[in-house]
């Protein structure tokens, strides 16, 4: 398989990109959410790259390394089987599909070799349940496929239509509603094919119908920095702006979600688009969801009362989550810059940004690397500290966790890190480092715990 250096990494050369990570869920319906820590770089059975995601237990006194599950495409239940660079776990969803009041977890292997072909990709569900994740089934895209399972989303707000699914793949994304069942089944499929070549999807009720509304962003256009992004996914409906990741919360508390999308790259034309070492672009939701002539809000470390400076090459926007961290009923948006310069080089940050319901966004803002004090570890060059993040509570005390992975720490063993919620953030002091050797993955190289987010584009 052909391979590129990319930032010191040597990882496969394929224009791909599976962005988000699973947010905690309560796959076991013990009352604590368990957190899904993806490795599509793991060797299973002697085969190379074909992946593996590890699932940490919840419980009253957080995670430890030995409550886990680690479940593979050769795990009892799951379809399929592990072969060499199908990279299971290179994106991952949390949502109660089924509404049974158990979680359940999307997983994607987009370089799985299917009867459509060559890296075709599969996306697979694994059902919630007593016992846990011990069941799955296939959601097969109805088209053509190339990298199907690219980035995925998923998001349940009511029976019926009000839970979906979506996945991208470079040939076209895909919409599943409910309702979903553990036999395999699902309600309406849209097949779109109107905007290839999608790098990163999102669900979020941007008109406030209680429906999930489908977002996008494609992968690079020439002449721009990122790609095309949408909040209505079809040629004409683009947003003003671009980027190579979305996510959507309700950051300003209007009871709208809101997009937000990550753009890291520097910018193709200064001054027209992109901004030097990277940016975050906001468009808020409304009754009649995001407008196409919308003007959306730009913030970069440049931004009053965000910490650090834009330099070229930080790809501040590599990573992102909406989720809200101070429980002040507004979504916070996390943004990772995992090529940011501390101590060493591209060691990587992540930079918190609390929601408001006025006034400009930026006030507040926060920061964690391997150099704050209380974080375990060091800052080394290439860790990508911030590639990938998540947000959810996995101790039931109301105060969510914060996750942030490094697949460059360790040799590209990878790492993720666990911030425990505070009274008004996430703290340092008491955060907790789990490589891939402490939960069970002993390759020497490559594994990526925690996943590569956009590593393989940026």
């Amino acid at each position: 398989m052909a391979t590129t250096l990319v930032g010191g990494v040597l990882l496969p050369a394929v224009p791909a990109a599976a962005v988000h990570g699973a947010v905690p869920g309560d796959f076991d319906g013990d009352g604590y959410r368990d957190a899904v820590l993806p490795a599509p770089g793991a060797d299973v059975s002697g085969k190379e790259a074909a992946g593996a995601v590890v699932v940490l237990y919840g419980s009253a006194s957080g995670l430890s390394a030995g409550r886990r599950k680690t479940i593979t495409q050769n795990t009892a239940g799951v379809p399929g089987t592990s072969e060499a660079y199908d990279r299971f776990g290179a994106a991952t969803a949390t949502a109660d599909l089924n509404r049974d009041g158990y979680a359940d977890l999307v997983v994607a292997a987009p370089y799985e070799d299917t009867s459509k072909g060559s890296d075709s990709g599969t996306v697979t569900v694994l059902w919630g349940s007593r016992n846990g994740l011990t069941s799955g089934t296939d959601l097969p895209s109805p088209g053509s496929t190339h990298h199907y399972g690219e980035d995925v989303a998923a998001l349940g707000l009511g029976a019926g239509a009000k839970t979906r699914v979506t996945v991208s793949g470079s040939d076209a994304s895909v919409y599943f509603s409910g309702p979903f069942s553990r036999k395999g089944t699902y309600g309406p499929v849209v097949y779109n094919d109107n905007t290839a070549s999608t790098a990163s999807v999102a669900l979020g009720d941007l008109d406030g119908d209680g429906v999930p509304d489908p977002a996008s962003t494609t992968l690079r256009l020439s002449g721009l920095s990122g790609g095309v992004v949408y909040a209505s996914p079809a040629y004409g409906n683009e947003l003003k702006g671009n980027g190579l990741i979305v996510a959507s919360g309700d950051v300003n508390g209007d009871g709208y979600a809101d997009l937000v999308a990550g753009d890291p790259d520097e910018p193709e034309k200064a001054g027209v688009d992109g901004a030097t070492g990277g940016r975050v672009l906001l468009w808020y939701g409304s009754a009649t969801g995001i407008s196409t002539t919308a003007d959306p809000v730009q913030i970069t470390q440049d931004t009053a009362g965000v910490p650090g400076t834009s330099e070229k090459g930080d790809a501040f926007g590599g990573a992102l989550a909406v989720a809200d961290l101070n429980r002040d009923g507004l979504a916070d948006i996390v943004v990772g810059s995992p090529y940011e310069d501390l101590a060493e080089s591209r060691a990587g940050q992540v930079t918190v940004v609390p929601g408001r319901r006025s006034g400009a966004l930026g006030t507040g803002s926060y920061s964690f690397s391997q150099d704050t004090a209380g974080v375990p570890g060091a800052s080394e060059t290439d860790d990508f500290f911030g590639a990938t993040v998540s947000v959810g509570d996995i101790d039931k005390d109301g105060r969510p966790e914060l996750f942030v992975g490094a697949p460059g720490e360790n040799n590209t063993t990878g790492a993720v890190w666990v911030f425990p919620g505070g009274s008004t953030r996430p703290s340092a002091g008491g955060s907790r480092l789990f490589t891939a050797n402490a939960v069970g993955l002993t390759q020497q190289s490559s594994t990526l715990l925690g996943g590569n987010g956009l590593l393989w584009v940026i």
